[in-house]
């Protein structure tokens, strides 16, 4: 007769890498991530008048007036555009207090 195994590893050791593995993965990847995600939302809610955007074709334009759903944009003299607010990707410059704050997207990263 064979001789008999002895009882296997207990299954929360055996797991136990598995979830090092995925709470390195939350803190690397979905963490900032969603992060990033919440910083762009705030910064759409906060877009008022002559803010200078990026849209996501690269068009660089002025905020002439924030509507619900898009935003017109000013891109050269008499050229107006609307676009959709999340067609916003970044903030280049905006004033605040009567100052300008430049790249207020990148200095909070």
């Amino acid at each position: 007769m064979p001789p008999q195994a002895g009882p296997g590893p207990n299954v929360l050791v055996s797991m136990f890498p598995f979830l090092i593995m995925f709470v390195i993965f939350y803190m690397l990847v979905f963490r900032p991530q969603s992060q990033a995600r919440k910083a762009h939302e705030q910064m759409l809610k906060d877009l008022k008048k002559h803010d200078e955007v990026v849209t996501s074709g690269g068009i660089f334009g002025t905020v002439m007036n924030v509507k619900t759903d898009a935003v017109t944009l000013r891109i050269d003299e008499n050229v107006r555009v609307d676009v959709e607010r999340s067609a916003i990707t970044r903030l280049v410059s905006s004033k605040k207090g009567g100052e300008t704050v430049v790249d207020v997207v990148e200095k909070r990263a």
